[in-house]
């Protein structure tokens, strides 16, 4: 993906409105080439969010969409952007991120909006892949990019995606004792089925959150963990063999003051009282990764947290490391987490976000290629996972098009590579999970 003997400059950019899964304003960008080859990508949008994130460039008119248009964002790219990258290389990614993060001169990238900047960002990986006749995966991977990931699979919604549900914001299944990324996909799809008939046999209902999960009105993560369980077993697997669990709590969400309110109505618990909480859910539940454990600022809880729980379960920053290699820096340096969860809109870039993938690889941390909230049918992430042999990717639930469509895709990188591809399942986790271990997987 840099500069290379391919003459195809940029000539056209062109953005315009359109809405994500939640009904709310995004925006997508069409890049067209010298040569005629284009690429196109929509830029997803997040809930919960982190206070180092890249910012999203709303509109603020309170008349349109209650503020959340995105109309200053797409004049970004069809004035100012558009005429200062016509006529760069295509295929040289890294000097068109450059360029973009200097355009826009601030940190955040606040003046001409990370979502401005990522669309077209992503849409000339797109073009320069187009261009040579490849897919994406294969023009940012090359030969090497055979690895399809392990999902996450978000069953069971809460938190800011699911308001009146658990205060924990995702409940996930992981099929890692599955064979394949096919075979996968379909345990997921067969508990996600069996988990809304339990739902429905206990009286709970079975509407469905942001991200494709039941969202019922739980209140205690043991009765999530139950009915989920309870569904596994009815689809005919083993838990903690054929699945596992993985856990979002989001907990920048329920913190204040020091404080961790993780079962409203109870007692607010510090930070060595909400690791004592994971240690013994860990203790009773295969659960193999945690992510957000804590909030994104308790920088000393972190550090405890990995101290006692790193060796036996996967924790991954998100909020916490917002995919900038600064802060994942800082966590490499003073051991904080052990894996990444990679946005592609926190960081604005596809540039930036390679680097914090490869940074995150080279110190031997896990990367989480992670879907939004505010999601749309475009499929970018399920190659960027393959391309950069991540291993894993959360995406949602089986339910919901917006989700399902990255599923659908890898499917079709598997059928392409063939026999080449490779599917890490338990061995994605053997580093520190004693759960697999303990599993023999």
């Amino acid at each position: 993906m840099s500069a290379s003997n391919d003459a195809s400059t940029i000539a056209d950019v062109h953005a315009r409105e359109i809405l994500d899964s939640r009904g709310n304003p995004t925006l997508t960008v069409r890049l067209t080439t010298s040569q005629g080859a284009s690429g196109e990508a929509a830029v997803p949008s997040g809930a919960s969010t982190g206070a180092n994130e890249a910012v999203e460039l709303r509109d603020g008119d309170p008349k349109r969409y209650g503020g959340k248009g995105v109309l200053h964002a797409v004049a970004n790219v069809n004035g100012p952007i558009r005429e200062a990258i016509k006529g760069m290389a295509v295929s040289d990614q890294r000097a068109l991120d450059d360029h973009l993060i200097a355009l826009d001169g601030t940190r955040n990238k606040s003046k001409l909006g990370a979502n401005a900047l990522l669309g077209v960002s992503l849409a000339a990986s797109h073009a320069a892949a187009n261009a040579r006749g490849q897919q994406l995966f294969e023009y940012l991977g090359g030969r090497d990019a055979v690895t399809l990931p392990v999902p996450m699979m978000n069953v069971i919604n809460g938190g800011k995606h699911a308001e009146g549900a658990l205060q924990f914001q995702e409940v996930m299944i992981v099929p890692l004792g599955a064979p394949s990324l096919r075979a996968a996909v379909r345990y997921g799809a067969e508990v996600f089925h069996q988990l809304g008939k339990v739902l429905k046999k206990k009286g709970y209902a079975t509407t469905v959150g942001d991200e494709g999960g039941y969202a019922p009105p739980l209140r205690h993560l043991d009765e999530a963990l139950g009915l989920l369980g309870d569904a596994v077993t009815a689809a005919g697997y083993t838990l903690g063999k054929d699945i596992a669990f993985a856990l979002d709590p989001a907990a920048s969400e329920f913190h204040d003051d020091g404080r961790y309110l993780a079962v409203v109505g109870e007692s607010p618990l510090s930070a060595s009282g909400m690791i004592d909480f994971y240690e013994r859910l860990l203790a009773v539940y295969p659960i193999v990764s945690i992510e957000d454990g804590l909030a994104e600022d308790d920088w000393h809880g972190w550090s405890e947290l990995t101290e006692r729980l790193g060796d036996k379960v996967q924790l991954v920053g998100d909020d916490l490391f917002v995919t900038n290699v600064t802060f994942l820096q800082r966590g490499i340096d003073e051991h904080v987490a052990n894996a990444i969860l990679i946005k592609v809109n926190q960081i604005g870039t596809l540039s930036e976000t390679i680097d914090a993938v490869r940074l995150a690889q080279r110190n031997s941390y896990n990367a989480v290629i992670s879907h939004r909230s505010g999601e749309t049918g475009d499929t970018t992430i399920a190659d960027i996972a393959v391309a950069l042999n991540a291993g894993q990717i959360k995406t949602g639930s089986l339910s919901r098009s917006d989700r399902v469509e990255k599923y659908n895709r890898l499917m079709a990188i598997k059928e392409k590579l063939g026999s080449a591809a490779k599917y890490p399942g338990a061995g994605v986790f053997r580093a520190c999970s004693s759960v697999v271990r303990a599993a023999g997987s």
